[in-house]
């Protein structure tokens, strides 16, 4: 058991060769996932280590492909969406810091190439995503062999969703209890849902002017409200198991809406207050709740930021798309580009 002050780098070191080969190049996709038991709140801020356990389902072809090659300059280089970035912006440092984890203060600089297809911090999730196709690459350009439950710990350490990113289709993070946090991952789920739809409501694609881990900070320290979070969270959690192995759709999407917005609640009753929905993510709620009163089964999640989720089977589809134009709906149990897959019985 390591003491709570030790670093990422400490643990990171442990698992790692004395000495790196490197490989000519890698390459990774990993999916964006959306929580539906959410994960919000640190017992330790230094490894990402949650409050509580959350469960969430991937958004299969959407999510990050990064690649990774030597760098002929001597110097680490970061693309984001094609654009070379100036070494000191804060993502280049947090991406060139984390490949500093894996490198034993051995020369090997890298260009690290990463793309997204979702909008960069927008609460669409796309840390999670990124870490963990980082997390991926840097697995296959060293070629460290680590086993997946390894590189969701070590993902986590770059951002807590992104331990869930390691995988496709329904995705459990356990809080884990060890100090060094390495207990503390995600594993697939033996659900497999062909009918599940989520359909992203893009109120705002700007990045954010609170960052998740700030609005985090901010929340546990100030709401009050928060303190029944963790027991809640603990409920959601049973109750989604239990609607997974139910096949219960209606079960599932209450308990994700009632979850999300129980999450937000905390985060308006911080000080300052903190409030990641604009008008049109309100309007966007109400229209689900009378299309709910109409009789169309369609709930909602939101991380943070102004953006919903939306959850609903492939039947209503078409009404969907004509009630919210320019809906992106995603298929999470068709064919995903990340290496793990959860295929097992269908819901019946």
């Amino acid at each position: 058991m390591l003491n709570e002050n030790f670093t990422k780098a400490d643990i990171v070191a442990r698992y790692l060769p004395k000495k790196l080969i490197a490989a000519g190049q890698a390459e990774a996709f990993a999916p964006s996932n959306i929580a539906l038991c959410k994960y919000w709140g640190k017992r330790q801020s230094e490894l990402n280590l949650p409050v509580n356990s959350s469960l969430s389902i991937s958004l299969a072809h959407l999510g990050t492909r990064t690649q990774i090659h030597p760098s002929q300059t001597g110097e680490d280089q970061v693309m984001l969406n094609g654009q070379l970035l100036p070494v000191e912006s804060p993502f280049a440092r947090k991406v060139v810091s984390f490949v500093g984890l894996f490198r034993r203060d051995q020369s090997y600089p890298v260009i690290i190439d990463t793309r997204n297809n979702i909008p960069t911090a927008a609460g669409l999730a796309s840390s999670a995503s990124g870490f963990a196709a980082l997390t991926l690459a840097i697995n296959q350009y060293f070629q460290l062999q680590f086993p997946d439950t390894v590189l969701s710990a070590f993902a986590r350490m770059g951002s807590g969703s992104a331990s869930r990113s390691i995988y496709s289709g329904f995705v459990e993070w356990r809080m884990g209890l060890q100090e060094d946090g390495m207990d503390s991952h995600a594993f697939p789920l033996d659900v497999n849902w062909p009918d599940l739809r989520v359909g992203l409501v893009k109120v705002s694609t700007a990045v954010k002017a609170v960052d998740s881990r700030s609005g985090m900070k901010r929340t546990v320290e100030t709401a009050s409200l928060y303190q029944s979070w963790p027991a809640q969270a603990a409920q959601d959690l049973e109750k989604i198991h239990q609607a997974l192995s139910d096949g219960s759709f209606s079960e599932l999407g209450a308990v994700a809406e009632h979850n999300a917005m129980s999450m937000h609640a905390t985060m308006i009753a911080s000080w300052p207050p903190l409030l990641y929905w604009q008008p049109d993510s309100v309007a966007a709620m109400q229209k689900i709740w009378a299309l709910r009163e109409a009789g169309v089964e369609v709930y909602f999640t939101m991380d943070a930021g102004p953006n919903l989720k939306l959850l609903f089977q492939e039947k209503n589809q078409a009404l969907l798309e004509t009630e919210f134009p320019g809906l992106e709906v995603v298929a999470p149990f068709e064919a995903s580009e990340s290496g793990a897959s959860t295929t097992v019985k269908e819901p019946s």
